[in-house]
Order: structure tokens, then C-alpha cells, then sequence
């Protein structure tokens, strides 16, 4: 039986981003012009299901460097290839991938579902830092444009809390609202997203900013899963050096298979001490870690999951700050399980950890 919590449940923006299609932005009578903002908010389940299919995604940044400063360890053009190099070694500047002179900053990537399937649900994140060389107005945060496959530019609102955290030298924010109807009626292909508020410039702590969509499909050719998204907004740092989130009321069978995904903000490449463990009830625990991830540097700037790369324009190596990673976490089901804990742990600059997907096989 499938379930649905948080938003997805309530449906307060439904079947509404049909009216991008003729120009008006996406809100609805009973959401805030002016949606609320808070530096911290504890993560939620967004949504749940339980169905043959699974999770897919598509993400891009939407900023990177432009020119190096004294104390970057490699150039510009070799981190975007995957050198070591953090946002704070470099000027940044947008990245801007369409041929529209009213927009400042655009990135693309494509979304990939298994033939035949269907969409139940699809869920935009968008975050950056306001205050670089320059200092963005939050006011902006909780809008972008999207184009779909083949489409043209549609506003798209936050539908729900926007997390906006002003300390230690930087302005960071994440924003979110539901896209179901669109990626419903558009399905795979190339993604285009514009406008995410983020400042560019020069400063210690640096700049990063992008964007991921999540979509929850069905497919009856595919295992029976647990699907599974939350998110929130933590700050991970010196003063805080782990979160736990745990989800609990699985049935994970023996030898299971399974996925998890999480995005965060400010990872720093190249510095040691971020990792994310995974423990199913009480049994080894696992960290998770794959060829372009170090089980020690896990928040090391990257977008990348098991299977083929996704197609992205720009594909930096390096995003400088963005992260948006997949991971096979079916070492960890092996003796399945009713609970899974994450783990996820910090070095002393840190990261802000915005959301958190699973797709586990499940019986009934």
C-alpha cells in the first residue's frame, strides 16, 4: 500500500504547477507570499511509498571558479576536472548554460527514468550562499525558473519552510517545492535551471549553489522498495560534530538491495573528516564511500551515483561546494532489518546537510 507524508500528503500544491504552463507562478491561495525562513530545521519524512520502482535524480551547481587566488592549490580549469580546490582558493562566478540574456545563472541535467514507468512524486531543492563579494537579498531565495525537455522558463515557488542561515561568514539558504505535475507530463530528458540566488565573488568561506530533482516512479519491473525522502536543514561543524537520522517500520528482507542519497552545502574537497555511516537495526555498520567518494571526504564536492555518469552541462568534477551523491548501501541490508540510522559526521569546517533519499527492497 502506498503512503505519502508532509506536503505530498497534504497535496497543497497538487496539480498547481499546471499553471506555469500559461505563465502564472506557481502558488496556491493558503501558502504565504512570503514563505517563512528559519536557520535550522529538523528533518521531516517529505514523502514515502511503497511500490516496485525507485528514486532517480538530476543536479547540477550553478556557480564555480573563474580565476584562482594566491593560496589555491591548483587552477581553475584543473579543479573543474577534478583537481583538489575548495570555493574559498578561487574567484566565482555563474555558471550560465542558456542562450537568455534576462537570466544570470542556468544549469542543466538530465533526468533519466526506466522506460514505462510513472512518476508518483517529484520534489525540486535549490540552495546557495548570499554573501560572497556580494550579498544577495534573501527575499529571492524561494524562487527559480525551470525549463522541462523541449519547454520554456516556468516560475516555480517554494511551497514550504525556507531554511536561511546567516553565521561564520557566510548566508546560506535551501529552498524546495513540489514539481510532480511538470516531471509528470514531461518525463526524462534535459532539465534546465534558473535563477538560484547566490552571490558571486571572493571570500574565506566562498561560494556554492545548486540545484537537484528528486522523482519517485513506479515501475512494475523492478523489485518491490521502501522509497523514502526527508529533509531539513543542519548545520555540521566544530560545535556539532554529527546528526543522526533514523527510518523506522521498514520490513528489508535478507539479502536486500539499496540505495541512499543525500545533499549538502560547503563541502570542502580534499579535507579529511566528513563521512555518513549507514546501520541496519543492530547490525555492521557501513560507511559509505565509492571510487569518486572517500569513506573520510564523503562532502568533497561532487555529483555522482552507482551506474552510467549523469549528463549534465557543465559536468564539473569538481562543483566547489555543491554536493549531490548516490550510494549503494546493499552491504548494509544484508541481514535485513525494520530500522536503518545514517550517521552523518563532520570535520571542524564543516557542511549544511539539506536532504536525505533512500530506496530499499521491502516485502509486504
Amino acid at each position: 500500500m502506498k503512503t505519502s507524508t508532509g506536503f505530498a500528503a497534504r497535496g497543497i500544491l497538487g496539480a498547481l504547477i499546471l499553471l506555469a504552463f500559461s505563465g502564472t507562478p506557481l502558488s496556491a491561495a493558503g501558502v504565504p507570499s512570503a514563505v517563512e525562513e528559519s536557520s535550522r530545521i529538523p528533518f521531516t519524512q517529505r514523502y514515502q511509498a511503497v511500490h516496485h520502482g525507485g528514486v532517480v535524480r538530476a543536479a547540477n551547481s550553478s556557480i564555480t571558479c573563474r580565476t584562482a587566488k594566491s593560496t589555491a592549490p591548483a587552477s581553475c580549469s584543473s579543479v573543474k576536472t577534478g583537481a583538489d580546490g575548495t570555493n574559498g582558493d578561487f574567484d566565482m562566478f555563474y555558471i550560465d548554460e542558456d542562450d537568455d540574456a534576462n537570466t544570470y545563472n542556468s544549469s542543466r541535467a538530465e533526468l533519466a527514468l526506466p522506460k514505462s514507468s510513472r512518476v508518483t512524486y517529484a520534489r525540486l531543492y535549490w540552495g546557495g550562499n548570499l554573501r560572497v563579494g556580494e550579498q544577495k537579498p534573501p527575499k529571492d531565495n524561494g524562487r527559480i525558473l525551470i525549463t522541462e525537455p523541449g519547454g520554456k522558463y516556468k516560475e516555480v515557488l517554494a511551497d514550504t519552510q525556507i531554511a536561511h542561515r546567516d553565521t561564520d561568514g557566510s548566508d546560506a539558504f535551501q529552498a524546495s517545492a513540489d514539481v510532480t505535475p511538470l516531471v509528470s507530463q514531461s518525463g526524462s530528458g534535459l532539465y534546465t535551471v534558473t535563477q538560484i540566488n547566490v552571490a558571486m565573488g571572493h571570500s574565506r568561506v566562498g561560494s556554492w549553489g545548486g540545484w537537484t530533482l528528486l522523482v519517485a516512479y513506479e515501475n512494475s519491473a523492478e523489485p518491490l522498495r521502501h522509497i523514502s525522502i526527508w529533509d531539513g536543514f543542519e548545520t555540521l561543524d566544530a560545535e556539532r560534530k554529527s546528526h543522526d537520522l533514523t527510518l523506522s517500520g521498514l520490513r528489508i528482507p535478507a539479502r536486500a538491495t539499496g540505495r541512499a542519497g543525500f545533499v549538502s552545502y560547503d563541502g570542502d574537497r580534499g579535507v579529511s573528516g566528513d563521512a555518513v555511516n549507514v546501520v541496519a537495526d543492530q547490525g555492521k555498520t557501513f560507511g559509505l564511500t565509492s571510487s569518486t567518494n572517500p569513506a573520510t571526504d564523503v562532502m568533497n564536492s561532487t555529483i555522482t551515483g552507482p551506474g552510467n555518469p549523469m549528463k549534465r552541462q557543465p559536468a564539473h568534477v569538481n562543483t566547489l561546494g555543491y554536493d549531490s551523491d548516490v550510494f549503494d548501501i546493499s552491504p548494509a541490508l544484508a541481514s535485513g532489518g525494520s530500522r536503518l540510522n545514517f550517521t552523518f559526521s563532520a570535520e571542524n569546517l564543516g557542511y549544511f546537510l539539506g536532504v536525505l533519499f533512500v530506496q530499499a527492497d521491502t516485502r509486504r
